[in-house]
């Protein structure tokens, strides 16, 4: 895929998610019934009608690329290119009434993200990065923090409930106390929070490779390392997440891998 083609693809992502936008502030508004799928987390008429509306816009904007949606599942398997789109990612927070929830859209080739677009349309934020291209918030390219040294880092955490069961929590107690700051912002804020330098280091150990595909091209293309929590390459089978400046996410993972 030349840059040309991104510039394509990136326009076609946008657009979804501007469409999606307008489907989730109208029920944002009236309002949603809730159901429980299989998995036992929720899921409303808003994100199986946002994801449609990506659908729609994505396979006329990149004809012949796969597209793996949160509520539909994979179409037309068999592409180097693939879409990967959640349409309401944080639906609990939706139902909920507070605004930490986000349309997520990436596009992978070969394996590789090379794409994304994190669109928080209540919250009032969307950033976008391509391969090459930078990360770009309110129409200013932005870069993460020059931060080094754990003392002056401040770190955020969102789902981490399976490294609360082994060593790993008490690694991350101690980075927590060697710390400046520790927050929990979770959800698309935090990596939009650390694309744009306001923070240093993001951890979860609970997470969907729809969740982050979009956000870790953003963070890398801002000047970031985004990997798992092994420090291995984001694939579609990825659950965790280590995301921060390349000198402290380096210092994180020398601390995490030897408990992991």
């Amino acid at each position: 895929m030349n840059e040309q083609r991104w510039e394509a693809a990136l326009k076609a992502a946008r657009e979804a998610a501007d469409a999606a936008a307008e489907v989730i502030r109208h029920y944002w508004h009236r309002g949603v019934e809730v159901e429980i799928k299989p998995d036992a987390t929720p899921v409303t008429i808003a994100d199986r009608e946002a994801e449609q509306a990506i659908r729609s816009i994505l396979a006329q904007g990149l004809p012949g690329a796969a597209i793996y949606g949160e509520e539909f599942g994979l179409d037309h398997s068999g592409s180097d290119l693939l879409w990967l789109v959640d349409p309401l990612d944080g639906t609990k927070s939706f139902v909920r009434r507070t605004p930490f929830f986000s349309t997520q859209i990436a596009l992978m080739q070969r394996g590789e993200l090379v794409l994304g677009v994190s669109s928080a349309p209540v919250y009032g934020e969307t950033m976008w990065a391509s391969k090459g291209g930078g990360t770009w918030f309110n129409g200013e390219r932005v870069k993460v923090a020059p931060t080094t040294e754990m003392a002056q880092a401040s770190i955020s955490i969102g789902n981490v409930k399976t490294l609360t069961d082994d060593a790993r929590w008490q690694t991350l107690g101690a980075m927590i106390r060697d710390s400046n700051r520790i927050r929990g912002y979770g959800d698309f804020c935090h990596y939009h929070l650390l694309a744009r330098g306001s923070l240093d280091l993001v951890i979860e150990s609970d997470v969907s490779i729809l969740d982050v595909a979009a956000l870790a091209v953003i963070v890398r293309e801002a000047g970031g390392v985004f990997t798992d929590l092994q420090g291995e390459p984001l694939n579609l089978d990825t659950r965790s997440v280590l995301a921060g400046t390349p000198a402290l996410h380096a210092q994180a993972l020398a601390r995490l891998a030897p408990t992991a």
